[in-house]
């Protein structure tokens, strides 16, 4: 067996205090490779390095930051392969996920906040009748941006690399310094990218990264002092739990919780591009993605036949190793995570929904394959059109009219991303405003990466992405004076 992966601590990589643990290939369920547990006191002491390293490089010029971006961009684009393939490894997504949608990603991540955005701008000048002092005058102002301090990255287990991009790059970016807590199913290649910014020209401290199965590992970088802002990918209950913490300390936070997309298959549908879309749910992580559209709510005039086509659609697809290239589902992130996903199937069979297709273990010697599973005959209060499956699970609803469809979507705890497919563009515009999302898509389920991301309701707290994420990670700054 290989040398465990050491803790990315101010710049060196230190031996971890509570040994290592063992990362599985959820294809293969064999070792990828050893992961390091830190101690509670080692990731107070990343914190501290963090905070040590913070005057310095906020002090850098927005130039300076961006050029260590865009140098970590070339390299990560550049061992896009073996990236690839440890990514593959560590989660059990498809190689051409691992190739585009993770480490390719990541990098594109990293180029876009090379991207120098002007970090202050004018307001209009006011005319006071009467200041503090009593005297009219006019008073001209400037908003700037200016770093929030020392932020925790906490990221999620779907995605080791676009996921952590995406909180570091930009918190870089605006001259922040970072602890990552990365999810302990898959932290080797939140390493890599760590060595990647260090091999870029980041000081030591700018970035560091703690891992951990325990509990305590995550909560003391949260806890920490030396911390200002926690920027959190999970579940909702968790991050409830971190932003009571926060609450008691006022640190800032960006919560991405849980999702429960509702996807609205209106009467006029293309069902075919429906069908591709909600699809995606079974190929894209295997549905282990908070933005999967796995509540479907179909009007009754195309209710059957999309049931029908999506029971079609789930046959097709090759369940398999994701190594080889026609592969289209690959495995859950471990055996706990596939036994979850298989409870919420047989708790829908006994709340009257119809397994149409899926469900079941597909014949594999080897990994946590679930097949994509179709449940029809649903009602928007059973658990399955509820509750954040995470896995290749659609739950297909029936409803009447736009109305009913409607306050269908918005009967939820979540508020992530939610769907319209309607071949009246009008129609599904005027349909979109109307529901308590986030983002709604419009007959797709792609993203436009400079649009703002963020949940309504228990689905998150603030925006990312593009420009947003720059708001994010900063604080603004009001300069006042006499015009």
């Amino acid at each position: 067996m290989s040398e465990g992966q050491r803790l990315f601590v101010g710049g060196e990589r230190v031996e971890p205090d509570a040994g290592y643990y063992p990362v599985t290939d959820p294809a293969t369920e064999e070792t990828v490779g050893q992961a390091p547990e830190a101690s509670v006191e080692q990731v107070r002491e990343a914190c501290a390095a963090a905070r040590e390293a913070f005057g310095a490089w906020s002090r850098t010029s927005p130039g300076e930051r961006a050029a260590v971006l865009g140098r970590a961009a070339e390299i990560i684009r550049g061992r896009l392969g073996p990236y690839a393939e440890l990514a593959r490894a560590e989660t059990g997504a498809t190689t051409g996920t691992a190739r585009a949608m993770q480490v390719g990603v990541a990098a594109a991540r990293f180029r876009r906040y090379a991207t120098v955005e002007p970090a202050e701008w004018a307001i209009a000048p006011q005319i006071n009748e009467a200041g503090p002092m009593g005297r009219a005058g006019v008073m001209g102002a400037l908003a700037v941006r200016q770093p929030v301090g020392v932020v925790t990255c906490i990221t999620s287990y779907n995605n080791p690399w676009a996921n952590p991009a995406g909180k570091v790059a930009p918190a870089l970016a605006m001259g922040n310094t970072v602890v990552v807590k990365p999810a302990p199913q898959d932290p080797l290649s939140v390493y890599r990218m760590a060595e990647a910014l260090q091999e870029a020209g980041a000081p030591a401290g700018v970035v560091n990264v703690v891992s951990g199965r325990a509990t305590e590992v995550g909560a003391a970088a949260v806890a920490s002092s030396d911390v200002d802002m926690v920027s959190f990918t999970g579940s909702t209950a968790v991050g409830q739990r971190i932003a009571e913490v926060c609450g008691r300390d006022m640190k800032r936070q960006l919560m991405e919780l849980g999702g429960k997309g509702a996807a609205l298959v209106l009467d006029d549908a293309d069902l075919t591009s429906a069908v591709a879309g909600i699809g995606t749910t079974f190929s894209f992580y295997s549905g282990q993605i908070c933005t999967a559209p796995t509540r479907v709510l179909a009007q009754r005039g195309v209710y059957e036949r999309l049931v029908e086509q999506l029971a079609a659609y789930a046959r097709r697809l090759k369940i398999g190793d994701p190594a080889e290239a026609d592969t289209v589902v690959g495995p859950l992130i471990s055996a706990e995570h596939r036994a979850r996903v298989e409870s919420y199937v047989e708790l829908g069979r006994k709340e009257g929904a119809t397994v149409v297709v899926g469900g079941e273990r597909p014949a594999l010697e080897r990994g946590f394959y679930v097949a994509p599973a179709v449940l029809a005959d649903c009602a928007n209060d059973m658990r399955v059109a509820r509750e954040e499956i995470f896995g290749p699970v659609v739950s297909v609803v029936p409803f009447d009219d736009e109305d009913e469809g409607v306050a269908l979507a918005n009967d939820s705890d979540y508020g992530l991303i939610d769907y319209v497919w309607s071949g009246d563009v009008a129609r599904a515009f005027r349909v979109a405003r109307q529901l308590r999302a986030g983002g709604v898509g419009i007959n797709t389920v792609g993203r436009n990466m400079e649009a703002p991301f963020g949940g309504f309701k228990k689905s998150g707290v603030g925006r990312d992405v593009g420009s947003y994420a720059l708001h994010a990670y900063s604080e603004v700054q009001a300069i006042v004076w006499p015009g």
